[in-house]
């Protein structure tokens, strides 16, 4: 064969290696889904056909650090290169291997490693206890752990006890027993030698082995543990097909990504959350996602939003209500002049579109698509943000529904609403209110979980007899067909007339009130109790006192906000009394209170927990 036909089969054959959008939309399903960016509903396909599509381009990055920079075709070979490593070490199909550490590039290409062969990951967040972590290893069984330094002490329990495969975060080492199980603190761990589990070369030994464990899309990807707001731990089974269709049904619907568009990163990708929507997905589309790689205090994410210019970012919404509450609030409630402007609908608009234009600024001036999700958003927040025309969109969903359920378009987003049912998702309402459409949330669809590890009697509880997923959330249906949530079947408050009490909706009015930081509304003794936190440093500095004498004015102060509160409420959710909160109430990763630690039935019982 002449080289020039040589060099035509050569381009032929790279041609049919591609699988281009065009070439994946021809390609038919028993189950009559459509796939759009992936050839199959798993990692492994998430990234070869990434690779094929986008190879040079870069796909992961850490804010600053151009050592960190992995592109497409890297992290293919690095997803092999750790599966054949796992197959050496004796790992097998279904396996757990967990990982622990902050968002980073290493993070994701672990995973991609670990689940490419049909074992499991466990995400853990970072944000556990030492005892919570060792605690789910030894319940899911854990095989091995990937893991960074700085976390490194909070598993030193379960490395000791089995230390056959240590992984550091970092650099990707595998760190050997007896190293592994003789290490006693996060210095040594940082710098033990080991072996770099993402060199390994794929000699035809290695590509028959590799070629021994595939996953496939029933196979399960992720077993995540959330603490959520109840207290009690519960491992979400949630297999490749779950999370990889809920990312490429949404690939062409919420935002129109070209390869290269910038994303940035700044929640835990160990949350579901953000790993679908804010990692799978927009890996799919080839974007280039820049991780902030450190919590995202302003003194940080002000320079990363300046440099790197997102067109998307993920966040939870307790970020735009301090961003509210911090910077647009006293603006529009302090100025004098603007005060009569804002009394009127068309006026207070536009004021709201000059401050969300330097809001858009702020977020790099290129922001498309600001995604809020995990938590309720506040209602006046969101009318801020529809009135300055910023590009925010809700997404509803939950960690048992990878996530994603109901969402919409920015440009398409009405206020209260959350937006379409997902594509292929069906949702009922059980035990619904005949007056005002309100009933509980069920869900069937390609996105449900098996189920959760090994309980089946609490799966019993959460799926009805014909399948559909329990959510514990309360909803309703406008006549678009929109979805909007009212609140949780387990917060809900019944009056004592046997009327519905969202305590989240009153929160809310307490929340936009001068010097509030955060509140929580609670049941007690056939009444309803609001614990306040006042940011007493403001008041001190307003009021021109020193904080001891803060605290005692701020106690009369909440006395006066229940005063106002209760005026703008319906007689049945008044608020009988008010506590001054001091500490900041804890929350879960998604930053919802912890409700269930605030819980009081009468005035003699203190902070508890749900059993």
């Amino acid at each position: 064969m002449s080289k020039k036909n040589t060099d035509k089969q050569s381009k032929k054959n790279k041609k049919k290696d591609i699988w281009s959008l065009k070439r994946i939309s021809k390609l038919k399903r028993a189950d009559g889904l459509t796939m759009k960016a992936v050839n199959e509903y798993t990692m492994n396909a998430v990234v070869d056909c990434t690779a094929s599509r986008y190879g040079k381009r870069v796909a992961l990055r850490i804010f600053n650090d151009d050592e960190s920079l992995i592109t497409y075709a890297q992290m293919k070979s690095m997803k092999d290169s750790i599966a054949v490593t796992l197959l050496e070490a004796g790992f097998v199909h279904g396996d757990k291997i967990a990982i622990l550490g902050e968002s980073c590039p290493t993070w994701i290409v672990a995973y991609f490693g670990i689940t490419s062969i049909g074992c499991v990951a466990v995400p853990v967040l970072p944000d556990f206890s030492s005892k919570e972590a060792c605690s789910i290893l030894e319940q899911c069984g854990a095989k091995g752990i990937v893991v960074n330094v700085k976390n490194f002490e909070k598993v030193i329990p379960f490395v000791a006890k089995d230390p056959s495969m240590l992984v550091r975060m970092e650099d990707l080492f595998h760190i050997p027993d007896p190293i592994s199980a003789n290490l006693t603190d996060k210095d040594q761990f940082a710098s033990a030698p080991g072996r770099d589990i993402t060199r390994r070369k794929l000699d035809k030994k290695a590509q028959e082995l590799r070629s021994t464990s595939t996953a496939k899309e029933e196979d399960l990807a992720s077993l995540i543990y959330t603490s959520g707001t109840t207290g009690s731990s519960k491992g979400v089974m949630l297999t490749h097909k779950n999370l990889v269709w809920n990312a490429d049904v949404s690939t062409d619907v919420y935002v129109d990504f070209k390869p290269g568009d910038h994303v940035l990163s700044i929640l835990p990708i160990s949350h579901v959350y953000e790993f679908t929507t804010g990692q799978i997905l927009e890996l799919m589309c080839g974007t280039e996602i820049t991780y902030l790689g450190k919590a995202p205090a302003p003194s940080i994410l002000l320079p990363a939003l300046k440099a790197v210019r997102p067109k998307l970012l993920m966040s939870v919404p307790l970020l735009m209500e301090k961003i509210y509450r911090s910077s647009v609030l006293p603006v529009m409630r302090d100025n004098e002049k603007l005060k009569p402007w804002l009394k009127f609908g068309p006026t207070k608009r536009i004021i709201s579109r000059i401050i969300g234009r330097k809001l858009k600024v702020t977020f790099g001036g290129k922001l498309k698509f600001f995604g809020i999700g995990g938590a309720p958003l506040d209602r006046d927040v969101e009318q801020f943000l529809a009135d300055a025309k910023f590009p925010y969109s809700i997404g509803y969903g939950l960690t048992e529904t990878s996530p994603l359920i109901a969402g919409g378009l920015p440009k398409k987003h009405h206020v209260g609403m959350i937006g379409k049912l997902v594509d292929h998702v069906d949702v009922i309402l059980e035990n619904k209110d005949s007056e005002t459409g309100v009933g509980e949330i069920l869900v069937k669809g390609p996105n449900v979980m098996q189920g959760y590890y090994d309980n089946p009697k609490l799966n019993e509880e959460v799926f009805t007899k014909d399948g559909y997923f329990r959510t514990g959330d309360l909803g309703f249906f406008d006549k678009q067909g929109r979805l909007a949530i009212k609140g949780r079947t387990k917060t809900m408050i019944l009056g004592s007339g046997g009327e519905n009490i969202y305590p989240e909706h009153i929160e809310a009015v307490i929340n936009n009130l001068s010097f509030v930081s955060e509140s929580l509304v609670v049941p007690e003794d056939g009444g309803l109790l609001a614990l306040i936190k006042i940011d007493l440093d403001s008041f001190a500095q307003k009021m021109a006192l020193n904080v001891n004498d803060a605290k005692v004015e701020a106690k009369k102060y909440i006395a006066k906000i229940r005063e106002d509160v209760n005026k703008e409420l319906s007689a049945f959710s008044r608020i009988s009394t008010v506590e001054l909160h001091e500490e900041p109430f804890q929350r879960t990763p998604t930053q919802k209170i912890k409700r269930f630690l605030y819980s009081r039935l009468s005035s003699n019982e203190g902070p508890k927990e749900e059993k």
